[in-house]
């Protein structure tokens, strides 16, 4: 707009709106996974969450994707792709390990997956990636997976898990929460241990995000994971 004013293309004062933008500086590079379709978002399908992480540019929006071979396939095991660290190899390795665990607890159909090769990927596969804060995300997404329920687009989770289900503390908080503000996520899960962190997130953003401090995985499913579909049956 300075640079107009001085060509003499353009007067000032002068007041930008939404519909000036594309004008002003060209067309979006990306539309937001917020701003999708419903029926179009990454969590549209069981298993797959939205977790959040810390990258070099900041907080980001990160999703995990779960799904399982077919046991005819004779694929068993996990297989982890997505260019992650060791950390988070032994974070997936967890999180199975939990869920098979206390898969009767929490009403999961656990016991064939011995025989049932399970695949967790993390899209965005040319950025490499590790840390302790995926743990719970990893957890929900196998559990909707294997419960078929949707996780809610609406949240977002960090978080590590352990073996008995605790939800243990992580970095990068405030990052973590702007970038779910920006994302559009209006519900987020994180360690209790991590509640003093929220001091340090500007008070206008903590007023749109309902924020979540957990001390179980349990917790976790309870807030993420949607209600299940009740079939529709037909009147005779």
């Amino acid at each position: 707009v300075a640079a107009q004013h001085e060509l003499g293309d353009r007067e000032l004062p002068f007041t930008v709106t939404p519909e000036d933008l594309r004008a002003l500086i060209g067309r979006p590079h990306h539309v937001p996974e917020s701003a999708q379709d419903p029926a179009e978002r990454r969590t549209a399908v069981p298993g797959v969450a939205t977790g959040l992480a810390v990258t070099g540019a900041g907080g980001d929006v990160l999703f995990v994707e779960a799904s399982l071979a077919d046991p005819e396939t004779g694929a068993a095991g996990l297989t982890l792709t997505g260019q992650l660290g060791d950390v988070m190899k032994e974070s997936a390795q967890i999180a199975l390990s939990f869920l098979r665990s206390h898969g009767a607890e929490l009403e999961l159909p656990v016991t064939g997956l011995k025989d049932r090769g399970v695949h967790i990927h993390f899209p965005a596969g040319a950025v490499p990636k590790d840390g302790p804060s995926a743990g719970i995300t990893m957890t929900t997404a196998l559990a909707s997976l294997l419960s078929g329920r949707l996780v809610r687009t609406d949240v977002a989770m960090t978080g590590e898990v352990s073996l008995t289900g605790r939800v243990l503390p992580i970095g990068g908080v405030k990052q973590k929460l702007l970038a779910a503000h920006r994302a559009g996520i209006t519900t987020v899960v994180i360690p209790k241990r991590n509640e003093a962190d929220l001091d340090d997130v500007p008070a206008e953003v903590l007023e749109k995000l309902e924020v979540h401090p957990v001390t179980d995985v349990r917790q976790v499913l309870e807030i993420a994971l949607a209600p299940a579909e009740v079939p529709v049956v037909a009147a005779a």
